[in-house]
């Protein structure tokens, strides 16, 4: 029986989306209470909410907030779902959580909310299965032990409802005494692996150090990584994966350096609609995040920026893909 990863990141209390407040960690910890869409949104827009399996339970329940608002209103709550959908357009969870929600409004606001339970429920189960999933593949994959893990963004409990993706692995490696480290890349700009990761591994009381996103390949150069794991926010039919801008370039170090590159996620995460990674569209979060932090600034006055939020993986760069129902492994043809 795995030990628990702590309180769900996201649930539904009384009417009211409660969710953690993830910009105000580590340094405070903080329940936002969610009772409209707008605020919602709001929410996921400045990355309160974020992480893609948190993203399809925000998505689920967020149209569940609107189905009590409006009961007799069915078109309303198409509008607001569509509107909630498209708020972080590379993710594929939060417009596939809205869908799953949205199927059961001919039958009422209950089994809306019911609907929104189960992803809740299934997001946990299927986090769990595909970390577990992916800890025995890296076992056979790196010989050497203890492990060092490269980790990038935050794909903790954090990020989904309870438990965890990419890091859910790192936790059942941990617990069977295989992990030396945790590289946690901060994953500029707004240090997600920093503030996030480094937070869930010190409370799991699992070594880490953060990494500068620039210092990774170096640090794989060095032999201090043995394999990089990741997350997903779209993974495309033919494998290629959308995830944190910086993941691309992890992918080109790894590959020179001989090491596994392990992407892990739900099967919520692959997109049959989305042929190769040509075709996602990458969310640009504009210059502010880049140019400073936290209202302070840090480039001069009149500076421009580059700041997508996502980038995308070419499949050939990716060793493994495990969900929750599979291992999946070059030549990429995904079917769903």
């Amino acid at each position: 029986m795995d030990a628990p990863a702590g309180p769900r990141t996201i649930d539904w209390d009384a009417g009211a989306i409660v969710t953690v407040d993830q910009t105000r960690l580590p340094h405070a910890h903080e329940m936002l209470r969610i009772t409209t869409v707008d605020e919602l949104i709001d929410a996921i827009g400045r990355l309160a909410i974020r992480g893609a399996p948190a993203l399809g339970a925000a998505g689920a329940l967020g149209v569940a907030l609107v189905a009590y608002r409006y009961p007799d209103d069915p078109a309303a709550v198409e509008r607001a779902a569509a509107r909630l959908a498209g708020a972080r357009p590379t993710a594929a969870n939060l417009a596939w959580g809205v869908r799953r929600a949205l199927a059961r409004l001919p039958a009422g606001p209950d089994a809306v909310l019911a609907e929104a339970r189960a992803v809740l429920i299934e997001d946990e189960q299927a986090n769990r299965e595909a970390s577990r999933l992916a800890a025995t593949l890296v076992l056979d994959l790196c010989p050497r032990r203890p492990l060092r893990i490269l980790t990038h963004c935050n794909t903790g409990r954090l990020a989904t409802v309870a438990w965890g993706t990419a890091l859910g692995a790192v936790r059942h490696l941990a617990a069977a005494g295989e992990v030396e480290y945790v590289l946690a890349d901060e994953t500029r700009p707004l240090l997600q692996g920093a503030r996030l990761t480094a937070y869930e591994l010190a409370e799991a009381g699992i070594p880490y150090r953060v990494c500068p996103d620039s210092a990774a390949a170096t640090a794989m150069a060095q032999g201090l990584v043995d394999c990089v794991l990741v997350g997903a926010d779209r993974i495309a039919a033919n494998g290629d994966v959308a995830n944190k801008v910086g993941t691309f370039p992890l992918a080109l170090a790894a590959a020179r350096h001989g090491i596994p590159f392990v992407v892990v996620a739900p099967e919520s995460t692959l997109d049959a609609g989305t042929p190769s990674g040509d075709a996602v569209e990458i969310e640009d979060r504009g210059s502010a995040e880049v140019l400073g932090f936290r209202d302070v600034a840090t480039a001069p006055d009149g500076a421009g920026a580059v700041n997508p939020a996502f980038d995308v993986t070419p499949h050939d760069l990716v060793t493994a893909i495990v969900t929750d129902r599979r291992v999946l492994r070059p030549p990429y043809a995904l079917s769903f």
